[in-house]
């Protein structure tokens, strides 16, 4: 591997999502060889732009973390700069207890560090029980705790389900009592090793935050949208020698001397390295070769399903609230989870489109699997139901689209830390191959190019960025003092 090390080798990058393409730029810059392998007929993985009543949209995920700084800094190295965009709006609201109710601020990730922050959301009893945190023993977390347990034990159950739930449930379409607070909550966890209050632990995660003074958008999207960053991406790749194969899946993985031989159809593409940035299925079957624990640990990842539905209407027939709309708590009872209101969250939708108003609903999470089984038509009368609950939107939509990410966002459950920390160290035994992606260090795309990099130095022999990512997974939904 001193080939790669040196940057003269050939690199083999399995899988054209984000992870995969932000690898093979990075490999490039370093002077690599790079060929990437993608099974489907597109690049961009969870990422797709796309089009509704002649609006561009995006149909996957349509927003990036900016406090972290490795997505907006890949858009910009690539040429994005100036079509990057802050929301028009960072006003949410919660659709709980029967009302729209402004999304509380002075929370991390739900977690309030007063009792007053929550206030119109909780009942009063569920107000009087996070009074109750000052003065309970200490709550042991152990090497993991779920998020959900360990709030509820020490404020309440409500605090949860009306909360921290909606939240954590937009970015992982988990359950919060099954999602491992080290992991998706790390500043939480942290927090927690050393406080016995929760509240005042809170309060001093905010008072640090004030403290660094973070200042800019929490979240930056691009015109376009962001389903349009991969395609930059991949479109520097190649213009810097990168060869991207679509519909090449990877059949098979070998050791083949010092380096690799992946099988692609009637083939074999020689490598003196790889990147797998796979999800976990795919990356368990080629590894069960060369590397079966490894292969093991990512059969047991569970993932989540999910479908968006986007509505175009007529803006003259539509009076929606302000604000970019809102995340409903599974205890509600409703069938949506969350709605964007693309038109006012992102300017450049508005702006190109000044006749049309376009949103999107959300529906499914983990272990909900009738509602997915339904048909497009369906999905788009149970978002229209409960669209006309929460806002009074009864107009007709000019045009609907369903798209479902199957198996589309991996789990963190209790004990997601050490399973990762045990794949990369059986992977780490095979010089010259490497993981990365939304399966290991968080689903925002910040971590999934995070993850790429840190890919690149361990086939560097640098293994600082894995070890760092592997003890302090990357944060993917901002949930810091005033948001």
């Amino acid at each position: 591997m001193s080939a790669t090390g040196t940057g003269s080798g050939h690199v083999v990058v399995i899988g054209a999502g984000i992870a995969g393409l932000a690898a093979a730029h990075r490999l490039l810059q370093r002077g690599a060889r790079v060929t990437v392998l993608e099974a489907t007929g597109r690049v961009g993985g969870k990422l797709l732009p796309g089009e509704i009543a002649g609006a561009r949209v995006d149909l996957g995920a349509e927003s990036m973390l900016a406090r972290r700084p490795e997505a907006v800094a890949l858009a910009r190295e690539i040429g994005l700069a100036d079509r990057l965009q802050s929301p028009a709006t960072a006003t949410a609201s919660l659709w709980t207890r029967g009302a729209l109710r402004p999304m509380p601020k002075g929370h991390v990730m739900g977690v309030p560090g007063t009792a007053a922050a929550l206030t119109g959301v909780l009942s009063d009893e569920g107000l009087a029980r996070i009074e109750r945190d000052a003065d309970l023993p200490r709550t042991e977390v152990g090497e993991d705790v779920a998020v959900g347990e360990y709030v509820a034990a020490r404020l309440g159950r409500e605090v949860v389900d009306r909360l921290v739930e909606p939240l954590l449930g937009g970015v992982y379409a988990g359950d919060a009592y099954r999602i491992s607070m080290r992991s998706a909550v790390p500043q939480l966890f942290q927090a927690a090793l050393t406080h016995d209050s929760l509240t005042e632990a809170v309060r001093e995660i905010q008072s640090k935050a004030a403290a660094n003074q973070q200042t800019g958008p929490v979240f930056m999207g691009v015109e376009g949208g962001v389903g349009t960053l991969p395609l930059a991406v991949a479109e520097s790749v190649r213009e810097r020698g990168g060869e991207i194969r679509l519909k090449s899946p990877a059949l098979g993985l070998h050791r083949a001397g010092d380096g690799w031989e992946v099988l692609v159809d009637d083939y074999f593409e020689e490598a003196d390295a790889v990147v797998l940035a796979a999800p976990a299925r795919d990356a368990a079957r080629l590894l069960s070769g060369p590397a079966a624990d490894a292969a093991a640990e990512l059969r047991a990842v569970e993932y989540a399903s999910m479908a968006l539905v986007t509505l175009a209407y007529r803006r003259a027939d539509v009076t929606l609230p302000e604000g970019s709309g809102f995340l409903v708590p599974p205890v509600d009872g409703r069938t949506i989870k969350a709605s964007t209101f693309a038109s006012q969250k992102w300017g450049w939708i508005a702006d190109e489109n000044p006749d049309l108003l376009v949103l999107r609903t959300s529906v499914g999470r983990y272990g909900e699997t009738e509602i997915l089984q339904r048909e497009d038509a369906d999905l788009v009368a149970v978002s229209r139901h409960d669209l006309r609950e929460a806002t009074g939107l009864d107009a007709a939509p000019v045009e609907t689209r369903v798209t479902r990410w199957n198996d589309g966002l991996p789990q963190y459950p209790v004990g997601h830390h050490a399973r990762v920390a045990r794949i990369r160290e059986h992977v780490g035994k095979l010089p010259g191959l490497a993981v990365c992606g939304a399966v290991y260090d968080g689903v925002g795309i910040p971590a999934c190019i995070a993850s790429a990099y840190a890919a690149v130095d361990q086939l560097r022999g640098d293994l600082r960025a894995v070890e760092e990512l592997t003890a302090n997974p990357v944060q993917s939904l901002h949930g810091g003092a005033g948001e």
